[in-house]
């Protein structure tokens, strides 16, 4: 097969690489639904990761980037739904290092290559006792069910399973990347409220695998947003067990590139998820941005754009009001001209130089009714671009968001 190859895999989960393992079940955080989750490598795997930037941070997210940045190994990672473990104090950092210390003992592995992650209500300290039965039984599988299981028991208030796995060819070697993530709501990053694990086999060092996760995370993560919110636990954890049997991976090697963008393909499916299945959300926003100053800037603009408000309710009630859009370049703080600026929605132009062009409502109307829309901004100020994902402003947004807690 080609060297470099890149190809989607269609039905396949995080336990897709070779020698990852996965299970999730109900252990009685929640009511019913699936609430602990179990992620092991058969051997200690590099390791990536990126944190919210909230400066509240969550019990899990401390230990998790302390233990990271310790070991530079991970080995497991376990993950509960249901509650976030966040403004819980030193009892909430004790409990869970409990979790992290229950990992290690049942697997017999150094307590410092586990990695803990919780989601859900902020304030309330952990049920330990069902979850510390709950590690006791949980039991990791390489199948597909197994996969299955550990996507559905880190859901909240998701409304679907948010999975995607591309394979790349390196040195005659078939390499898988897979990725699974939650995130419906509280999604304004950086970061967005989320939890993310990627995995692959491929041979790469933990300090390669960090700059690489953090280049990708920078546009695809952290260019989603759904309610303007930051979340006191989003975490993102890239785990690379080597077993693929490639040279070792670096920028130098002859299918860096290849790689990279097989990896930057499971970001940006899994972000796009995430913004698409924003609470109450009926649609999915992609705006680009081209002809900034910047990269950055052109992300930043995109990024408004998708995160106002006024354009978020207007694609919801199916409106083509291109001035909120105009609004929302010209208060994102970056550098334009308004005389300049180009602006389509869908394959209609709607702003040229800055002024009103004339165009078709009813094609808009139409449009503006499908499950993605597209917007499109041509600053002409400089060779910057970019992109942003975001949903529409619905009426179920608050209904879930006010009543979150019942």
């Amino acid at each position: 097969m080609k060297t470099g190859l890149i190809e989607k895999v269609v039905g396949k989960h995080i336990v897709s690489p070779k020698g990852f393992k996965a299970a999730g079940i109900h252990c009685g955080v929640k009511h019913k639904k699936k609430d602990l989750a179990l992620l092991v490598s058969d051997v200690p795997a590099s390791v990536a990761g990126v944190f919210t930037t909230n400066a509240i941070k969550a019990a899990p997210v401390i230990l998790t980037k302390e233990t990271i940045y310790d070991s530079r190994k991970l080995q497991a990672v376990i993950l509960n739904s249901g509650n976030a473990n966040a403004c819980t104090g030193k009892k909430g950092l004790a409990d869970a290092r409990i979790m992290q210390q229950l990992v290690a003992d049942k697997l017999g592995m150094a307590a410092n290559t586990v990695g803990v992650c919780s989601t859900g209500v902020i304030g309330v300290h952990l049920p330990m006792e069902p979850i510390t039965k709950g590690i006791q039984e949980i039991h990791v599988q390489d199948d597909l069910e197994s996969g299955i299981d550990f996507a559905q028991a880190l859901l909240t208030t998701d409304t679907v399973m948010k999975n995607t796995t591309y394979t790349v060819q390196i040195d005659g070697e078939t390499v898988t990347i897979a990725g699974v993530a939650k995130g419906s709501g509280m999604i304004e990053p950086n970061m967005a409220t989320m939890l993310g694990l990627i995995t692959t086999d491929a041979a790469i060092d933990s300090d390669t695998l960090q700059a690489l996760l953090a280049a990708c995370t920078n546009v695809t993560f952290n260019a989603i947003t759904v309610d303007g919110d930051t979340s006191t636990n989003d975490t993102v954890l890239a785990l690379a067990n080597g077993l693929a049997g490639n040279q070792l991976l670096t920028p130098k090697h002859a299918d860096w590139d290849a790689f990279k963008e097989a990896f930057l393909l499971v970001s940006q499916d899994l972000a796009k998820m995430i913004a698409k299945d924003g609470e109450g959300a009926t649609k999915l926003i992609e705006t680009t941005v081209v002809g900034a100053v910047t990269n950055v800037e052109a992300i930043k603009i995109a990024k408004t754009v998708v995160g106002s408000p006024l354009v978020k309710t207007a694609v919801f009630g199916n409106d083509a009001n291109w001035g909120r859009i105009l609004a929302a370049v010209g208060y994102s703080g970056c550098t334009i001209d308004p005389t300049n600026v180009f602006i389509k929605i869908g394959d209609e132009a709607v702003v040229e130089a800055g002024e009103p062009l004339p165009f078709s409502e009813t094609y808009l109307l139409d449009y503006l009714k499908q499950s993605e829309i597209k917007i499109f901004v041509d600053l002409h100020v400089g060779e910057g671009q970019g992109k942003a994902w975001g949903c529409d402003l619905t009426y179920d947004y608050v209904q879930i968001n006010a009543t979150y807690r019942s």
